[in-house]
């Protein structure tokens, strides 16, 4: 029975209106949004940093009067699908209770325009270790001051590692700021937001616990957001069709064993990696010398000591703080100018000792033990009913996107109360040696999911030798992850809302010679293994309207957007702009209207848009960047690997689909019903770049098919649509083999196989392990 949703769930998959299943093919939409654009703070600007209060997002993720720009580039590469970032800062930043109004009518008015490319959007609240202020991105400044931290001395006592406070910003550290998680202000308030009532039972504010506090005051913005969406008339359903959960949420310091030492799940540390005890010591202006660490082909070394000395600075409030500054009252039992877990008895500041090591390793109450399992099944799904029920008062169709703690378990809620049919399971999954290290190594790589799994005695085991073994490696992770989500949370879509590659690798050589081999070679592992693991959605990491080849992303130094002011876009055929069809027998297909254009962006000059194009965003007459050696190349970042062919509906669950980029061929299998209607066959994207229409050849298992180029979502592209039998039904459509760089092993990745085989005593280069 045909629906009145533009998107709903049947048997654990995605479908529309007319029966058929859908691939929601997407991007992160955009990294912009993490940053105030009144005034453009990006994280390496110290100037108006903690000036909080009275920033703007106005302008994010892109100014609406280029919303048309942006939506028709990203349609035009294939993506049907829209994680549209905000940021709790965004809606919140004034103060508790004190919502930007005109921000969220800008959100509306982006939201809006979005409806005539056809894009099916959920709402995304980001966070990165909790806010900027804490080195990352998310709540508003007034957050940390509600938890009695002061964010001005977070440098001084390395509670945070920021890189607007960073002494030497040009050499801010790649990726060192996901290790906040583990560090003082971020471990802290996680531990707050989501169990301060039972290890923070002192921390009482407005007569309620800064657990609740945080989490009604985050949830209730969300559900304001909401509204104003609902309010609007025309966009909750037809444009927006869901709502994801707090992005990459973190356990903070619960469950952790013994405070004095680094756990061992603890896999990530570069710089200063204090365990939590020494990093209470210098939060309260203790001088404690720490181990440091870097990050190497083959995980995390140590690399020696350095002395933290805060000079008695302390992370904390001072005692004389007004707090009546955001018009709360916080119980006298809350003592400022101390640190709450010394409050809480679990160290002695007269003495500096700490009393309780293992104070957060189980609950409180029951004893239970609390590992990451634990935690989602408790005080996460506690945290996320919550939420979901928030939005869904509102938004009574929501399809809710439940995104667990990252790479951990997911919830067990199977057969439960909590196993809804609208709900989809939002894992994130990255290449982190790849991400880490900024190098695409082709020679090996490691099954992550296995090692944190516990699948191999030995962690050589899990290393993977060769190009195709890699592929296959990160296909059979993912393939991993979605059986989990189908194992512990029931039969649900399973949408990978993240993962993307870092463009500036090898010290960002591409942008001074233009050969995107390496960031080619890695976006197409990434994408053959989404495709083969069968993931019912994906969106990737991420676009970014000012990107550019000095800063990349403007965020941390993280540099993963398809599109930068100082590359070019992938060209447009120049075919005329009119249906062309390129069929196989008879057409069944009623071309679309020739009545609209196709909204101008920076595909063509003409009289027309010469205005538009010349105030374009993406066009300065100021050079982007201080090194022009990083912009003499201009390249097309790599887009032959993420512009692919994919299906869009298919009359039948799909049974299997790949882009081989090499040889330009696509094949499609699908478990086929025939269509409700000749006016809504089995349809593909098929780019131009890769398929020109008088370059490429289709073989069916049945049935008809043609090749048009239309403009029914505002932005002309090429589909290829198929009237097919019932039954196993098969697709392959060979392209034009365009000339690639190669690429091949270096010594330095052949040399990482001689330091495994130091480490692990393995002879690896005759150990097949593929």
């Amino acid at each position: 029975m045909a629906s009145s949703l533009r998107l709903i769930i049947e048997d654990g998959q995605f479908q529309d209106a007319h029966g058929r299943h859908v691939l929601l093919r997407g991007i992160n939409v955009a990294a912009d949004a993490k940053l105030p654009s009144e005034p453009d703070v990006p994280s390496h600007v110290a100037q108006d940093f903690f000036d909080g209060d009275n920033v703007k997002f106005h302008s994010r993720p892109f100014r609406k009067e280029d919303a048309h720009i942006h939506f028709s580039r990203l349609k035009r590469f294939g993506y049907n699908t829209i994680r549209y970032i905000f940021t709790w800062e965004a809606i919140e930043a004034a103060g508790p209770g004190r919502y930007d109004e005109d921000w969220i009518q800008h959100t509306i008015d982006v939201l809006r325009a979005a409806r005539d490319y056809g894009f099916y959007i959920f709402m995304d609240p980001h966070q990165d270790v909790w806010s900027r202020y804490c080195g990352g991105s998310g709540a508003p400044m007034w957050t940390i001051y509600a938890c009695g931290l002061n964010p001005q001395s977070f440098a001084a006592t390395e509670a945070a590692i920021v890189h607007n406070t960073y002494p030497e910003p040009e050499s801010f550290p790649k990726m060192i700021w996901s290790t906040n998680y583990n560090r003082l202000a971020a471990g802290t308030i996680f531990t707050l937001f989501f169990a301060g009532r039972d290890f923070a039972p002192k921390c009482i504010i407005n007569g309620v616990n800064i657990q609740d506090y945080l989490q009604d005051h985050f949830i209730r913005a969300c559900a304001h957001l909401a509204k104003r969406i609902h309010e609007a008339g025309d966009i909750e359903n037809d444009i927006v069709f869901g709502w994801e959960s707090l992005n990459e949420p973190s356990r903070g310091i619960i469950g952790h064993p013994d405070l004095s030492i680094i756990p061992e799940e603890q896999k990530l540390k570069k710089g200063t990696c204090p365990t939590i005890w020494q990093a209470i010591l210098t939060g309260s202006g203790r001088a404690c010398e720490v181990d440091t660490w870097d990050m190497g082909g083959i995980g995390p070394y140590k690399v020696g000591r350095v002395l933290i000395d805060p000079h008695g600075e302390q992370a904390w409030l001072p005692e004389d703080y007004d707090d009546t500054r955001y018009g709360w009252k916080r119980d006298p039992d809350w003592k400022l100018g101390e640190c709450i877990w010394a409050q809480h008895g679990v160290w002695d500041p007269s003495r500096d000792l700490l009393i309780q090591k293992s104070y957060f390793e189980k609950h409180p109450s029951s004893g239970i033990k609390l590992d990451y399992h634990t935690f989602t099944n408790t005080y996460f799904m506690e945290f996320y009913r919550k939420y979901r029920d928030a939005i869904r008062a509102i938004h009574k169709d929501a399809i809710m996107l439940c995104q667990p703690p990252t790479l951990e378990l997911p919830p067990s809620i199977k057969d439960t109360v909590d196993d809804d049919p609208r709900m989809v399971y939002a894992p994130h999954y990255y290449d982190g040696i790849t991400l880490m290290t900024k190098k695409w190594n082709r020679t090996w790589n490691v099954d992550v999911i296995g090692v944190l799994r516990g699948r191999y005695w030995s962690p050589v085991l899990a290393i993977r030798i060769g190009e195709t073994a890699i592929r296959n490696c990160f296909k059979e992770q993912l393939a991993a992850i979605k059986k989990e989500g189908q194992d512990y949370m029931g039969n649900h879509p399973c949408i990978l809302t993240e993962f993307g590659i870092p463009y500036d690798m090898d010290d960002k050589k591409a942008y001074e010679t233009g050969n995107y081999s390496s960031q080619s070679a890695a976006m197409d592992a990434n994408h053959f293994a989404v495709e083969g693991a069968l993931m019912d959605g994906y969106t990737l990491w991420v676009y970014c309207a000012t990107n550019d080849h000095q800063r990349g992303d403007q965020w941390n130094g993280e540099d993963l957007s398809i599109y930068s002011t100082d590359d070019r876009t992938i060209p447009v055929s120049p075919v005329p702009r009119t249906p062309d069809l390129n069929q196989s027998t008879s057409s069944l297909f009623k071309t679309a209207s020739t009545s609209r254009r196709e909204v101008e962006d920076e595909t063509s000059v003409t009289p027309s848009n010469l205005k538009r194009t010349l105030t374009n965003p993406s066009i300065s007459s100021a050079p982007s960047n201080a090194n022009p050696g990083l912009t003499n190349a201009p390249g097309y970042r790599a887009a032959e690997a993420y512009v692919r062919p994919a299906p869009i509906f298919t009359n039948g669950p799909i049974v299997d689909y790949v882009f081989d980029l090499k040889k330009c061929e696509f094949t499609l299998d699908i478990d086929a019903s025939a269509a409700r209607s000749d006016e809504f066959p089995t349809t593909v994207f098929l780019p131009e770049y890769h398929f020109p229409k008088d370059q490429c050849t289709v073989a069916v298992s049945s049935g008809k098919w043609e090749i048009s180029t239309d403009d029914e979502e505002r932005t002309w592209i090429q589909k290829l649509r198929w009237w097919h039998a019932d039954g196993k039904q098969s697709l392959k459509v060979t392209g034009l083999i365009r000339p690639h760089n190669t690429l091949t092993g270096t010594a330095e990745e052949a040399g990482y196989l001689e330091q495994c085989q130091q480490a692990y005593g393995v002879d690896l280069k005759n150990c097949n392990v593929m």
